[in-house]
């Protein structure tokens, strides 16, 4: 099989690259990113030469750039996005663009050029927002999008579900949990808090850290999506959850212990604008239809975590100083 990955140099999308190359080594990826701020080819510097592997820095609202891409791949895995809430509050029309505009210039593409699968990777935050004793979100919970970010990616997913309905485009679409493990960005929680306390800085936590997320080590959602790519029912949506809620609060505790910091090192903020209170995922149909459940337990997989951002000290300061930009401009 020959993929086009878009979004593959971002954080999920290279680890997704690594799972496919590692566990199918015959086949071809190519992988599509515009390098804006949280791609990176430093993810990706050990399969750089493989000969299955090519890059392509390009724009998913690049019409033309697309058409050409899709024609040559039996397959697309669609993980390119713009995705941290406070930018999308800050800088909404980035998130319209690339999120709605480029996913709708992706399914163009696909359609007239008689794609053999068309996965979307999509997020829980579609769903809205969940009370303490709320049942967890279902691919039948009704969208109740919060925020810029998740209005956009709700918008992506009725354009992706419009195409199948209208042009029997053979479309998946997975939302997920918050992912976690090697190559985050470090703006988001864990690898922000991980390399603040690195770095001697405390770990800012909005409000009163009561705010509850479900957390998904990012090698459980890749075997998710694999899965789905294979074996998933055309048309149909995934729910693909982490088992673990954990309030905000819980998570900045596992970090300082596992880090021997103190409390000292907490630094409360002004809440996020809007700010959802609980996600939970309830992953039933993927566990019944494809044998998916996650492996990695959260106890096991921050320990992991916070021990990769401890030894690739070198990755993550080249991204906060801005270096790694220049690796980038050389390729």
């Amino acid at each position: 099989m020959r993929l086009l990955v878009t979004g593959g140099a971002g954080f999920i999308g290279a680890n997704f690259v690594y799972h496919i190359l590692e566990k199918y080594p015959e086949y071809e990826i190519v992988n599509l990113d515009a390098l804006t701020y949280a791609g990176n080819l430093e993810n990706l510097k050990d399969i750089e030469n493989n000969p299955n592997y090519e890059f392509v820095k390009g724009d998913i609202c690049d019409k033309e750039l697309m058409m050409d891409l899709v024609s040559k791949v039996d397959a697309v895995v669609h993980f390119a996005a713009e995705s941290h809430v406070d930018r999308s509050i800050l800088d909404s029309d980035s998130f319209v663009k690339t999120n709605v505009l480029g996913t709708l210039s992706l399914l163009e593409a696909a359609k007239n050029n008689g794609l053999k699968r068309f996965h979307h990777v999509s997020t829980d935050e579609v769903y809205g927002s969940l009370e303490k004793d709320d049942p967890a979100f279902n691919e039948k919970t009704p969208y109740d999008p919060r925020s810029p970010y998740s209005a956009s990616k709700a918008s992506s997913d009725h354009l992706v579900r419009a195409y199948y309905h209208t042009h029997d485009l053979p479309i998946t679409i997975s939302n997920c949990s918050n992912n976690y493990g090697p190559y985050q960005f470090p703006e988001k929680l864990i690898p922000l808090f991980v390399t603040n306390l690195i770095e001697g800085k405390k770990v800012p936590v909005y409000g009163t850290g009561e705010n509850v997320r479900d957390w998904l080590h990012v090698k459980d959602h890749c075997e998710a999506i694999d899965r789905i790519l294979h074996d998933g029912k055309i048309g149909e949506t995934y729910c693909v959850g982490g088992n673990a809620e954990k309030t905000n609060m819980e998570i900045t505790h596992e970090i300082l212990k596992a880090m021997k910091a103190g409390e000292e090192m907490i630094e409360h903020i002004e809440d996020r604008k809007g700010h959802d209170k609980r996600y939970a995922i309830d992953f039933s149909k993927i566990k019944s239809e494809l044998g998916w459940e996650p492996q990695v337990s959260f106890e096991d997989g921050i320990e992991e975590t916070i021990e990769w951002y401890k030894n690739n000290e070198d990755w993550w300061k080249r991204i906060k100083s801005g270096e790694y930009q220049e690796y980038q401009k050389a390729k």
